[in-house]
């Protein structure tokens, strides 16, 4: 149970659930957009989240949008990683939805949510980093559309108010290929200690990670060691993990060593089913 008494709206449309959020700020509700709801049950229980209202996005049209023959390819916010996962209309995208969390997780969690939560692993993220994905944003002061890797610096940059409508994925990138792997301390389950996320464009890897850092990230540091084929290939994987951004996670899931250890084992791992020459 939730450990406070807050009212419950469900919009129809963009704009509904915009006004309905402007009349709750001013009235001190705190309101809070609500997707799958699996982050603000827990973390209300633990203290970290408090609301007077929720505005469920699920009923908003837009929002379930999920257009896999268009180019780009849309895909709404509140879709479950459940539906992403069946319909399979980004395949990496899909690699990386099918690991978060368990299956009964995935039915309730929604793109939207896992991109915007407040657990940092947001892994979802790395599939549209390097797929240079768009993002359609609502709120007070109407719609807009940006570059993923403008809005993304450590979480996604939305101002009170602003909601996640839709991702845009343009067709090329959903054709690239791709590596995706999930590198947990033990079982199929749980939080990764290392994810990564790679596609390969015009002979360049674009690569995004999750669980070495207290944030996901892409890193054009990380990326031009990567892609520096005048060095061997070991090389340039252990330029590109001295660059990662700090600080590097050191908890009871792996020490900040082993996370770079399997850091590199995985970006070797990246580069030869790239078609890299290790």
């Amino acid at each position: 149970m939730v450990p406070f008494e807050f009212a419950y709206y469900r919009p129809q449309s963009i704009a509904e659930a915009v006004a309905m959020f402007i009349e709750l700020e001013q009235k001190g509700k705190r309101p809070l957009y609500y997707g799958g709801g699996t982050e603000i049950i827990p973390l209300s229980r633990l203290g970290l989240v408090s609301t007077a209202a929720v505005i469920d996005m699920k009923a908003i049209p837009e929002c379930r949008v999920l257009d896999a023959d268009s180019d780009p390819l849309v895909l709404g916010a509140a879709l479950s990683l459940t539906e992403l996962v069946e319909a399979n209309p980004f395949p990496l995208l899909t690699k990386a939805a099918k690991e978060v969390a368990d299956r009964t997780a995935r039915n309730q969690i929604t793109l939207g949510g896992n991109l915007c939560g407040q657990i940092f692993y947001r892994e979802t993220a790395l599939a549209l980093l390097v797929a240079e994905a768009d993002i359609v944003i609502a709120g007070p002061n109407g719609v807009r559309q940006s570059r993923i890797n403008d809005l993304f610096h450590q979480h996604l940059q939305l101002s009170r108010g602003e909601f996640v409508v839709q991702i845009k994925v343009r067709r090329f990138a959903v054709e690239l290929p791709h590596f995706h792997h999930k590198r947990r301390k033990q079982g199929e389950i749980g939080y990764p200690l290392v994810t990564i996320a790679a596609l390969k464009k015009d002979e360049t890897i674009h690569a995004a990670f999750s669980g070495v850092c207290p944030f996901p990230f892409r890193s054009a540091k990380v990326e031009a060691h990567l892609n520096d084929r005048r060095r061997p290939a070991t090389e340039r994987i252990q330029a590109a993990v001295n660059a990662f951004p700090r600080p590097i996670l050191h908890d009871i899931e792996g020490s900040a060593d082993y996370r770079l250890f399997v850091a590199a084992q995985l970006l070797e791992d990246a580069l030869r089913e790239l078609g890299e020459t290790i």
